[in-house]
Parts: C-alpha cells; structure tokens; sequence
C-alpha cells in the first residue's frame, strides 16, 4: 500500500512546491488506474481541475468532479478512477504542525470542541470565486520556470486556510482544525480505532500519529498498558467476531476485512485467543 505523501513528494516526475510542514502537488491520473487503495500520513486537500473519482470511507464514497474541493484526513482510502475522461487535481498536503501554528496564530477561529466527539474522515469543503482564484494563482506558481520560495509558498497555503476558515459552511472542519490540538491519548486512539483493519505496519501507524516509532511505543504503553501489536490484534479479532456473526463472509473474506494479512494467520490468532477456529466459532454461537 502506498504511503501517498511519500510517493508525490520524492518522485522526481510531479511538478510540486515543498515546505517544511506541507507540499503543493499538480497530478495528472494515468487512465489505465481504475481502483487503489492508499494511505496518507499528513491530510490532505484536493481540488479537481478536470475529470471525475471517488474518495471511498467505510461510511461514505465522496463523488468528485471538476471544481470540486475534500479535506482528507490521514488514514487509508480507497480511491476509484473513472476512466473515460483526464483527471487532473491540485493536491495540498499539510500537517498538524502548520494547522496547530494557524490557528494559535488566529484566535478568532478557535472553537471550543468535544474530546468524544466523532469527525468525519472526509469533509467536503465549500468554496467561493476568491477560493478558486487562489488555486489559480498556485497553479501559474508551480508552471513558472523560477522556484518557488518557501515563504511565498507558506503564505499560499495560509490564504487557503484562511479561505477555507472564513466559510461559514466550513464549519465542521474548523472543528476538526481545533480538535488537532487535542491530548495524545485522545489522538492515538482515534487513528487506531480508525484504520485498525488496515494491513499497515507498526511504523505506519506512528506516522500517522505524528511521532517518532520510539515515542509512539512509549505512549501506546503508557496509555493502553499494552504494545499496538497486541491491541491491534485484539481489536481485529473482536471486529472479526462481529462479522463472523453478522455477515455471510468466508472466514477467508473476514479475516482480510480485519487486516490480517493471511487466511492461515487469521486462523492462528483467532484460535489462540479463543481456543477454536473461526469456522467452528461461527457454528457455536449460531446454535446457542
């Protein structure tokens, strides 16, 4: 699975401006991807020049066409390319960092939020002529023959956030813009929760808490009295007994829903835990 940022900041083929904390990306689909699956480490803002994809969550697929703009969250998607016409996108990757400093920076768009309030992992962000216009003027900055400095670059993207925070309609992701600043524990539970199904490594989901693997193993501990590994596996076969029970999946297709990466590892865990396999699970609860 492709960790996105990587991939678009080190290839050396994408025209893009890169900061210390964000990264301007001009990308153009190749036709023959249909369907893929990718994670990104740092969120990231998306506006459609031309053609048509989804953004696909557990929750809801995101139908995006030309002039439309999502705020992704980090984590893992499934994206869907529909090949009859050029895609062509505007991607803004921006961390945590940058977002904590613009909004300490700005008071006025400080809100008071909700540790257990639930955020979307997708928002659909409204925008206005002035918004467009902006992605305009980025656009000309990354065909000029001159580079880019840093500076000016980091004053683009505040103006995208400020665009971004001054719509009322944006509401909900001003809210999320704060929540960032939230407790460790609160932001390490949050991104386990949701991409535990996911078949990424240890050093992936630290990254995408933002921290070194050292850090986030200290603080998993600290806070869960446990490793991520145990926990991870803890919480796929929890999920995995709920899909057993609920759906008409293979126990081949359950175990690949709850991220383990094989048929015969997915046996082994469960019957470690449990003492039977998952088929035999299956049968016992359902004649109880």
């Amino acid at each position: 699975m492709i960790n996105a940022y990587e991939y678009f900041k080190n290839h050396p083929k994408f025209n893009k401006l890169v900061g210390n904390d964000f990264l301007f990306v001009e990308y153009k689909c190749p036709l023959n991807i249909e369907e893929f699956q990718l994670w990104v480490e740092n969120h990231l803002i998306t506006y459609v020049i031309s053609g048509k994809k989804d953004w696909i969550t557990s929750k809801k697929t995101h139908k995006l066409s030309a002039g439309d703009t999502l705020f992704v969250r980090k984590g893992v998607y499934t994206t869907k390319q529909y090949l009859e016409s050029d895609y062509c996108v505007m991607l803004f990757f921006i961390n945590d960092n940058f977002i904590n400093r613009f909004i300490a920076a700005n008071p006025t768009f400080k809100r008071e939020f909700n540790h257990k309030n639930e955020h979307n992992q997708i928002f659909e962000i409204s925008t206005n002529d002035v918004f467009k216009t902006l992605i305009k003027s980025i656009f000309q900055y990354l065909n000029q023959k001159e580079e880019m400095p840093k500076e000016l670059v980091e004053i683009k993207f505040k103006e995208l956030l400020f665009n971004i925070a001054l719509n009322p309609n944006n509401k909900d992701l001003l809210f999320f813009f704060n929540s960032i600043m939230q407790d460790s524990k609160t932001t390490i539970e949050n991104i386990m929760t949701e991409n535990f199904q996911y078949d990424l490594k240890i050093t992936d989901y630290a990254k995408l808490c933002g921290k070194s693997l050292s850090s986030f193993k200290r603080e998993f501990k600290k806070y869960f009295n446990t490793t991520p590994s145990r926990w991870l596996i803890k919480k796929r076969l929890d999920h995995s007994k709920i899909l057993l029970l609920g759906t008409n999946l293979t126990v081949s297709e359950v175990g690949y829903e709850c991220g383990f990466k094989n048929n015969s590892h997915f046996i082994q865990a469960f019957k470690k835990a449990t003492q039977v396999t998952p088929n035999k699970y299956r049968l016992l609860k359902k004649e109880a």
